[in-house]
C-alpha cells in the first residue's frame, strides 16, 4: 500500500501521461493491486472521495470494473458500488473531466448488467437516469443521456466475463422492460432540444435514438462493420411511436437544422427507421402512410440538395435510397402520391453521382443496388399505375457506361492508387447490381456497348501495327477497353440468375462476345505483345480472364443446349460453332499469359484459377483432354516454356500451376502417361540427389528445392482417391523421399526452403477423402511414418538449436506449427498401426513425439496464443495425444503434465469453438481415464494409471475440489 494519496496520484499521473514506457511499465505494476484483489475495493472508494487528480480517479474506476467484470463480488457489495456511483455523479459528476465521467458510467452500466436479474433495485437505472434530465442544469442532462447510451451499449455488446448465454438472457429482458421507454426519452430529448441550440446535447440525444434502433433485438449479431444489414426486427410494442408521424419528421427535422456529423446521425437513424420489418404495422395502409412520409422527406432533400455537398451526408443519404430496394415493392412504390416526381428526382440524383465518379464512387452501389430491384421487380407490377423505369433505366445505364470511360480520361490510367481495376472487391461493389439494368433493355444497352466499343477496339488494332512512343495514349485506351470487358463480363454473369434464356438475348451476349474475341486476337499481336510489363496491359488481361469465368459459367459445360442461339451467332461471326472451339481459345489465352507474364502475380494467379476451374470441372475437364494445348502443357511444364515458374516472387502460384495439371493428369487413369508427365520433376529430384552436401548450400539448389517442393504439393493436393495416391507414392518412395531429409538437414534454418518442404509432407500425409488406404498387407503406412519420423526429428534438432531472432513467429513458430499439423495428420490418419513401433524396437513414434514435444515446450503458452495458426496446431496436437496416445502424456513428468493440462483451460476459455471442442474432447478423454483407473477403489496396476495417480498426488489441484474429496485412501500412499 501507498505511503500518501499523493503519492498514488503521482504514480497515476505517470501511468496514463508518462512518454518512457519503463516509467509506465513500473507504474502499472505498482498499482495492478487495485484491480487484481477485492481487497482493495474500499481504497478505490476512498480514492474517488478524496483524490484530486482526473488520472487517480480513472484508476480508481478502472479497477472497479475489473473487478465487477473479473469476480465474483457479493449482491450487498455490487448494490453498494452501484448506489454509490450514481449519487457521486450526481453530486460530483459536472465537475469531472469527460474521460473520468465516461469510465464512472461504463462501470455502472456493467455493475447494472452482470446484476440484472440478481435484485430488481439494478433495473431502476432508466429511472434514476430521468432524474439527472429533469434537473436544471445542463451538465446533468448530459450525464443523464450518457448513462442511457452507454446502458444501451453495454446491454448489445457481449463481454468476456459473461457466458454469452447469459449475455442474450440480460439483452432480451432490457430489451423487453427498458429498451422501449429509452427510446421515447431520446424522442422526448430531440424536441425539447430542437430550438435549444446546445449542440453536445442534442448529439447525445440523436446517439441515444441512434442506439435503440441499432440494438439486436433478435440475437443475430449485426456486424455493424459492415454497411449491410438486414430487417430491423423492433418489437411489437413499439407499432405506436414508429407510426407516429412525428417520429419519421423529428429526424427529417434535425437533418435540416445540423450540420455533419449529427445530421449524419439524423440520417442513419432514418437509414434504420425504412429498414424497419414490413409485419410491424397493422395493414397496409398503415405501411403505405409510413412509406409516403419517408418519400416526402426524402424528395424534399434531393429537391433542396441540403447537405448533399458533405460526403457523410451524401454517403449515408444514398445508403437511405438503397433501403427503398430492400423493404418495399415496385408495387407500393408506384401507388404512393407523388411516386412520379420522386422516381425522376432519384433517377437525375443517381446519374449526377454517376458523373461525380471519383468523389461519390462508393455510394453509388447503393443506387444502383434500388434501381436493379426496381428493374427486376418490375414482371411482378400489377395495375395501371406507370413505374416510368422505360424512361429513366437506360439513361442511367449510358451515365454509368460513360462515367466509367470518363474515370479514365480525366487522368493517366496508371495514376489512380486505389483503381478499381485493381480490385476484385471495388469491382464487385460497382458491377454487382449494373447488369440487370442492362438486361431491363437490354437491345439498346447492348448497342450503346457496342458503339462505344468498336471505335476504341479498331484503334487499338491499329495501334499494334504501329510502332508509337505514346504508351500513356495506350494505357488509356486500354483502361477503357478493360472496363468494356468487365461490364460484359458481369453482364454474362446474371444469365444464369435471371430468365435471360431468350433467343434474343442469347444473340446479344454473342454480339457482345464476339467483341471480346475479336479484341483477344490483338491483345497478344504486334506491339501489344512487348507490352507484358505494363499496368494498363495487365488490367485489361485480368479483365479478359473475368470474362472467360463468367463465360464459361454461361456458355461451356455440360448444362447447355448445343443449340444455344449464341453458338449460332458467333459461328457467323468469327466461326466458332461449339464449345470446344471456345474452349480451345481459352485455352490459348491461358497459355499465352503464363508464357508471357514471367513477374506479375496478379495476372498469373488470376489465370491459374481460370484454368484450375476448367480443369477441376466434371465436363470442362473432359473437354480440355481432347485439345493439343493442354496434351503438350501436361508433358512440358518447364520454366523453358513457361519461364514464371523460374521467377521466385511468382513461386507460390507453382502450387496452383500443379494442382490443375494434376487434375489433367489423374483424369486419365493411366500410370504410364502419369510417369512421363513427371519427368520434368523427376529429374530435378535427380539433379538435388546427385548433388554433393558440399554443395548443396548455395542458391541454385535453394530455388530448384523450394520450387521443387511447391510442385509436388500441388501434385499431391490433386490426388483425391486411393488409385491417384498409390500413383504419387509410389513414385516418390522410396527413390525421391531421401531428397527431402537431405533439404531439411541443410536448410533447417532458413524458412523460405522449409515452409514449402513442411507444407508438402503436411498435405502428402493427410488422409483426405480415404486416399491413404493401402492393403492390409501393405507396409506403406508404416514407412512413411518412418519418413515423416525422420523430417520432423530432423527438423526439430536443428531448430531447437537455433538462437532466437526478432521475427520469431517466421523463424521458428511457423515451422514448428507445420511440424504439428504434420504430425497431428499422420497420428489421426488411421492409415498405422502404432503398436508396431513398440513391438519391434522402433524409435520412430516415441522420437517424433519427444521432438514434438520439446518444440511444443520451447514456446510460452503467451506466444502459443498470441499467433493464431500456431494456436490451432498446438490444440488440435494436443486433441491428437490425448486421443490416441495418453499414455505417451501420462509418461511424461508432473510439471510438464500440469503445463499441457493448464494449457488446455486456456484453450478452453478461448472465443474459438474449433478449438474449446478440441480442449473438452482433450479434458473428457483424461476425465475418462481417471475415473476408469483410479476411482475403481482399487490400487492403480497399469503404468499409465500410476502416473496419473503420481501427478494426482504431486498437485492436488489437478482434478475440481469435489473429486480430490473423494481421491481413494491408497493415493495417500504413492
Amino acid at each position: 500500500m501507498m505511503e500518501s494519496l499523493a503519492q498514488l496520484e503521482e504514480l497515476c499521473e505517470r501511468l496514463y501521461n508518462s512518454q518512457d514506457s519503463a516509467e509506465r511499465a513500473h507504474a502499472e505494476n505498482t498499482l495492478k493491486c487495485f484491480s487484481m484483489s477485492t481487497d482493495y475495493i474500499s481504497q478505490c472508494q476512498y480514492i474517488l472521495d478524496n483524490a484530486l487528480t482526473p488520472y487517480a480517479l480513472m484508476l480508481a474506476s478502472s479497477s472497479l470494473l475489473k473487478q465487477v467484470t473479473e469476480h465474483s463480488l457479493s449482491l450487498q457489495l455490487r448494490l453498494d458500488i452501484r448506489n454509490y456511483l450514481v449519487s457521486y455523479l450526481a453530486n460530483r459528476g459536472p465537475k469531472l473531466q469527460p474521460f473520468v465521467i465516461a469510465s464512472l458510467i461504463q462501470l455502472l452500466s456493467r455493475v447494472t448488467k452482470f446484476g440484472w436479474f440478481d435484485d430488481d433495485r439494478f433495473r431502476e437505472v432508466v429511472k434514476e437516469s430521468t432524474n439527472f434530465l429533469s434537473q436544471a442544469t445542463s451538465d446533468h442532462y448530459a450525464i443523464g443521456l450518457k448513462i442511457l447510451n452507454q446502458l444501451v451499449s453495454e446491454m448489445n455488446q457481449p463481454n468476456t466475463g459473461l457466458p454469452s448465454t447469459n449475455h442474450r438472457r440480460v439483452a432480451c429482458s432490457f430489451r423487453d422492460q427498458s429498451l422501449y421507454q429509452i427510446f421515447q426519452i431520446s424522442l422526448t430529448s430531440l424536441r425539447q432540444l430542437k430550438n435549444d441550440g446546445a449542440i453536445r446535447l442534442q448529439e447525445l440525444a440523436l446517439s441515444l435514438s441512434l442506439k435503440c434502433l441499432s440494438f439486436d433485438f433478435v440475437g443475430t449479431s449485426i456486424d455493424e462493420s459492415s454497411e449491410e444489414f438486414g430487417t430491423v426486427q423492433i418489437p411489437s410494442s413499439w407499432r405506436p411511436v414508429i407510426e407516429d408521424p412525428s417520429t419519421l419528421q423529428i429526424f427529417f427535422d434535425y437533418y435540416a437544422i445540423t450540420t455533419t456529423p449529427l445530421s449524419k446521425e439524423a440520417l442513419d437513424c432514418l437509414v434504420r427507421l425504412a429498414s424497419v420489418r414490413r409485419s410491424l404495422f397493422t395493414n397496409d395502409a398503415d405501411r403505405s402512410k409510413f412509406l409516403a412520409r419517408l418519400m416526402t422527406g426524402t424528395k424534399e432533400i434531393l429537391q433542396t440538395g441540403q447537405g448533399l455537398a458533405h460526403h457523410d451526408n451524401y454517403h449515408e443519404y444514398c445508403r437511405l435510397l438503397g433501403r427503398f430496394r430492400v423493404n418495399y415493392q415496385l408495387s407500393e412504390l408506384v401507388n404512393v402520391e407523388g411516386y412520379g416526381d420522386w422516381i425522376q428526382l432519384v433517377a437525375e440524383f443517381t446519374i449526377k453521382s454517376l458523373q461525380s465518379w471519383q468523389w461519390a464512387s462508393s455510394s453509388v452501389y447503393f443506387l444502383l443496388g434500388l434501381w436493379s430491384r426496381l428493374v427486376t421487380s418490375l414482371p411482378y407490377l400489377k395495375g395501371d399505375a406507370p413505374s416510368l423505369l422505360d424512361e429513366f433505366v437506360p439513361k442511367i445505364t449510358e451515365g454509368f457506361i460513360t462515367s466509367r470511360f470518363n474515370s479514365v480520361q480525366a487522368g493517366s490510367a496508371d495514376d489512380l492508387s486505389d483503381n478499381p481495376l485493381d480490385s476484385v472487391e471495388l469491382l464487385q461493389d460497382q458491377l454487382d447490381c449494373f447488369p440487370y439494368l442492362c438486361r431491363f433493355q437490354y437491345e439498346s444497352s447492348g448497342l450503346h456497348i457496342i458503339n462505344i466499343m468498336e471505335p476504341v477496339l479498331q484503334s487499338y488494332a491499329e495501334r499494334a501495327r504501329v510502332q508509337t512512343t505514346d504508351s500513356n495514349d495506350l494505357s488509356v485506351i486500354e483502361a477503357k477497353l478493360a472496363w468494356v470487358v468487365h461490364i460484359i463480363a458481369a453482364i454474362l454473369k446474371i444469365k444464369q440468375s435471371t430468365s435471360c434464356s431468350t433467343e434474343s438475348q442469347e444473340v446479344l451476349d454473342a454480339e457482345l462476345s464476339a467483341r471480346v474475341l475479336q479484341l483477344i486476337n490483338v491483345t497478344d499481336s504486334g506491339l501489344h505483345s512487348q507490352r507484358y510489363g505494363e499496368r494498363s496491359k495487365q488490367r485489361l488481361d485480368r479483365a479478359i480472364i473475368t470474362f472467360f469465368q463468367h463465360f464459361r459459367k454461361s456458355y461451356v459445360g455440360d448444362q447447355v443446349a448445343h443449340s444455344s442461339k449464341l453458338y449460332a451467332r458467333l459461328s457467323e461471326l468469327l466461326g466458332l460453332h461449339d464449345h470446344l472451339l471456345l474452349l480451345s481459345v481459352i485455352v490459348g489465352k491461358i497459355a499465352t499469359n503464363l508464357k508471357c507474364y514471367t513477374e506479375s502475380e496478379e495476372v498469373i494467379d488470376h489465370t491459374l484459377s481460370l484454368f484450375l476451374e476448367l480443369a477441376s470441372g466434371y465436363m470442362t475437364g473432359k473437354l480440355l483432354l481432347k485439345l493439343d494445348a493442354i496434351k503438350f502443357i501436361v508433358v512440358n511444364h518447364t520454366r523453358e516454356h513457361f519461364p514464371f515458374l523460374e521467377e521466385y516472387r511468382c513461386s507460390r502460384s507453382r502450387t496452383t500451376f500443379y494442382y490443375t495439371i494434376g487434375w489433367l493428369i489423374f483424369m486419365e487413369d493411366s500410370p504410364v502417361k502419369f510417369k512421363s508427365s513427371m519427368e520434368p520433376l523427376s529429374q530435378v529430384f535427380i539433379s538435388l540427389g546427385s548433388t554433393p552436401d558440399s554443395m548443396f548450400r548455395t542458391d541454385a539448389v535453394k530455388y530448384a528445392l523450394i520450387g521443387l517442393m511447391r510442385d509436388l504439393r500441388g501434385i499431391a493436393m490433386a490426388t483425391n482417391s486411393r488409385r491417384t495416391y498409390g500413383l504419387l507414392f509410389d513414385w516418390l518412395y522410396p527413390a525421391h523421399l531421401p531428397v527431402l531429409l537431405k533439404g531439411i538437414s541443410h536448410w533447417a534454418d532458413t524458412p523460405e526452403v522449409t515452409t514449402p518442404l513442411l507444407k508438402f509432407m503436411a498435405e502428402f500425409v493427410l488422409n483426405k477423402a480415404q486416399r491413404l488406404t493401402f492393403d492390409s498387407s501393405s507396409p506403406n503406412g508404416i514407412l512413411l511414418f518412418r519418413e515423416v519420423s525422420k523430417l520432423i526429428v530432423a527438423y526439430g534438432a536443428r531448430i531447437l538449436a537455433l538462437p532466437n531472432v526478432a521475427d520469431i513467429y517466421a523463424y521458428k513458430y511457423k515451422g514448428i506449427w507445420i511440424c504439428l499439423t504434420i504430425l497431428s495428420r499422420a497420428l489421426a490418419g488411421n492409415y498405422v498401426n502404432f503398436g508396431v513401433f513398440e513391438l519391434y524396437g522402433d524409435r520412430a513414434l516415441a522420437d517424433a513425439l519427444d521432438i514434438a514435444l520439446k518444440m511444443t515446450l520451447s514456446i510460452p503458452l503467451a506466444d502459443v496464443l498470441a499467433f493464431r495458426k500456431l494456436t490451432r496446431a498446438y490444440f488440435a496436437f494436443l486433441e491428437v495425444l490425448f486421443s490416441s496416445h495418453f499414455v505417451f502424456i501420462l509418461n511424461l513428468d508432473t510439471n510438464t503434465f500440469m503445463h499441457i493440462v493448464g494449457s488446455l483451460e486456456s484453450g478452453l476459455k478461448g472465443l474459438d469453438t474449433n478449438i474449446s471442442s478440441q480442449c473438452a474432447s482433450a479434458v473428457d478423454n483424461l476425465a475418462a481415464f481417471y475415473f476408469n483407473n483410479i476411482t475403481m477403489g482399487e490400487a492403480p496396476t497399469s503404468p499409465a494409471a500410476i502416473n496419473l495417480a503420481r501427478h494426482i498426488v504431486d498437485c492436488p489441484s489437478l482434478f475440481p475440489e469435489i473429486l480430490c474429496s473423494k481421491k481413494p485412501k491408497y493415493l495417500t500412499l504413492i
